[in-house]
């Protein structure tokens, strides 16, 4: 799959995604930012995965197009390095909904509620 658009709604905080297929996903930025491919994210490997905390108000400062296969999404936090290839942002819109709630189980069993994104 491949993006015919990427839109990005500073706003709304919401990355718009339009593939060849028809789909299309609006990814929030701090559900782009907690899912982030980065090792400081990731870990170096299963079970090193590194919980994303307060990042309710993130937004997306740039998109920098790699090759033709990634973005790169630069955050307004300074988080820079992770690269969201074509198949990944795909899979995080696909699997929306099960990612988040993973996300928000994660966040309860460690002990941390998440704040409502604030207005502007």
């Amino acid at each position: 799959m491949t993006p015919t658009e990427i839109k990005l709604h500073r706003a709304s905080r919401v990355l718009e995604i339009h593939f060849d297929d028809g789909r299309v996903f609006q990814l929030p930025c701090e559900y782009l930012r907690v899912y982030s491919p980065s090792a400081e994210v990731k870990g170096h490997g299963p079970g090193q995965e590194v919980l994303q905390l307060g990042k309710e108000n993130v937004n997306i400062r740039d998109i920098e197009q790699v090759g033709n296969y990634a973005v790169r999404l630069i955050f307004d936090d300074g988080h820079a390095t992770g690269l969201y290839s074509w198949s990944y942002l795909y899979e995080l819109g696909s699997r929306q909904e099960q990612y988040w709630q993973a996300y928000l189980d994660a966040l309860k069993a460690a002990g941390h509620e998440r704040k409502p994104p604030s207005q502007h």
